[in-house]
């Protein structure tokens, strides 16, 4: 017999209530066993059905989402995955709730044909399988470590670019790492799977929480910068390319690979291809296995490649797959990864 997850759906739409349960019910793996209107109804059916995911709406009314996911992690902790709107408002609150230990997130539907629909179906499905098996342990501090590196050291490196792909979990992820990383890194460029309405707004919070200068890559090509990183927008990937003597990171409008755009893939075979041996491959927290043959190829070209362990992963899917093919030369705790790449730099 088949054990279904069990999913508690919080929106105060009636009608979205009724498409989101129809959607999910239609899943073999998937029941709702309940639905609520606000925090405070979800809260008591909660107390009674004891679900294994919670799909919670960001704005709702007597209180908002976000505040009542903090509550929830605060005195039951539980997969959430938030239901977010496709506007700036929803891009930072989203951004904050996964901050504060939702799993992950998808948009209202913005569909208009069968087809559509029918994508946005086994999106919705697949993230609430995925949360449902979620690692809830995994903690992020949410400020920076000690820097106990000195940043002459770090600027006479022979390394020209560190490449960090990432998926679920990998918002907290990232931002844990750079914060722990000095001001004088080699160029860092990311791929995080993200929807394009929020990577600016990720590519930002990751500025205000580091010493590295973090942007959104926003033109077509830029100059790769020591002490700076790079974000790839929501709906293009990242690569890297040489002109002369430089480097420089450029965006790519090809389709998706792997089913994603940014493709952690594309990205790290870029860096193969141009760098080689003079990189750093890292691959965290993420469903699916998007990066993985890409970070091998990177190993093969003699970079060093690391891939984070299952005990600091929220989903270890993509970290899994790339230990899985032989890609990882290390595989480490998240809070171990800074150390690790400083050291590998002043060898």
């Amino acid at each position: 017999m088949t054990i279904k997850s069990r999913v508690l759906v919080v929106d105060d739409s009636p009608v979205f209530r009724a498409l989101l349960c129809q959607l999910i019910n239609s899943d073999p793996l998937l029941e709702v066993v309940a639905e609520a209107a606000d925090p405070y109804e979800a809260r008591e059916l909660i107390k009674i059905h004891n679900p294994d995911v919670l799909t919670l709406d960001i704005e709702m009314p007597k209180m908002n989402g976000v505040q009542f996911l903090k509550n929830l992690m605060r005195l039951r902790p539980m997969p959430v995955v938030m239901i977010s709107t496709l506007t700036q408002h929803g891009a930072d609150a989203t951004l904050e709730a996964l901050e504060a230990g939702a799993v992950d997130y998808f948009p209202k539907p913005e569909v208009d044909n069968t087809g559509d629909m029918v994508n946005y179906k086994d999106l919705v499905n697949e993230k609430i399988k995925m949360a449902a098996g979620a690692n809830l342990s995994v903690s992020y501090s949410g400020q920076a470590s000690k820097k106990a590196w000195d940043e002459k050291k770090v600027s006479k490196t022979s390394c020209e670019v560190i490449a960090i792909g990432a998926s679920t979990g990998g918002t907290e992820a990232i931002r844990d790492l750079l914060a722990a990383l000095p001001s004088g890194m080699p160029p860092i460029i990311i791929s995080q799977h993200i929807s394009a309405m929020f990577s600016k707004s990720f590519a930002n919070r990751l500025n205000e929480s580091c010493d590295i200068d973090v942007k959104e890559l926003n033109t077509s090509r830029a100059p790769l910068v020591c002490g700076s990183a790079y974000v790839a927008p929501g709906d293009k990937h990242i690569t890297v390319v040489r002109k002369g003597s430089h480097l420089y990171c450029q965006l790519d409008d090809r389709p998706s690979v792997n089913r994603h755009k940014p493709s952690v893939e594309v990205m790290f075979d870029a860096v193969a291809e141009t760098v080689g041996k003079k990189s750093i491959g890292i691959i965290l927290t993420g469903m699916g296995n998007d990066g993985a043959k890409g970070l091998l190829n990177m190993k093969n070209e003699g970079a060093f490649t690391i891939a984070q362990d299952e005990k600091s992963s929220v989903v270890w899917g993509m970290p899994r797959v790339a230990v899985e093919v032989g890609a990882a030369e290390k595989i480490v705790d998240l809070k171990k990864i800074p150390k690790l790449i400083c050291e590998y730099l002043f060898e």
